[in-house]
């Protein structure tokens, strides 16, 4: 499985109006299937230990045999995956660009 982590920015009230980020997990198997495997609402300032949860909730919700995946360099993401025995992959791109190109391959 291939797994696709980005961000989007969205509007929280929480006393006062702020923007936060909403980090998007998505897999996609072998066979092209898509999944989303979760939604995490941050901070703006996520480090290692951040994302070390994410990726310890991805592996409690069955995600197993992820052999890349790609994100646009967040901070902490790639120690953070370094460290996991049998270490996936990561290809620092971004996500828009590889969305772009899936939907003209759908075409």
């Amino acid at each position: 499985m291939a797994v696709f982590i980005d961000a989007i920015m969205v509007k929280v009230r929480d006393g006062q109006v702020a923007n936060r980020p909403v980090y998007a997990a998505i897999g996609v198997t072998l066979d092209g299937r898509k999944d989303v495997l979760g939604l995490w609402m941050g901070s703006g300032g996520e480090g290692a230990k951040f994302w070390m949860s994410v990726l310890t909730d991805l592996r409690n919700r069955g995600v197993r045999d992820v052999f890349f995946l790609v994100c646009e360099g967040l901070k902490g993401q790639h120690p953070t995956v370094s460290s996991q025995p049998r270490a996936a992959g990561t290809r620092a791109r971004s996500l828009h660009v590889i969305m772009k190109r899936q939907q003209l391959h759908d075409r």
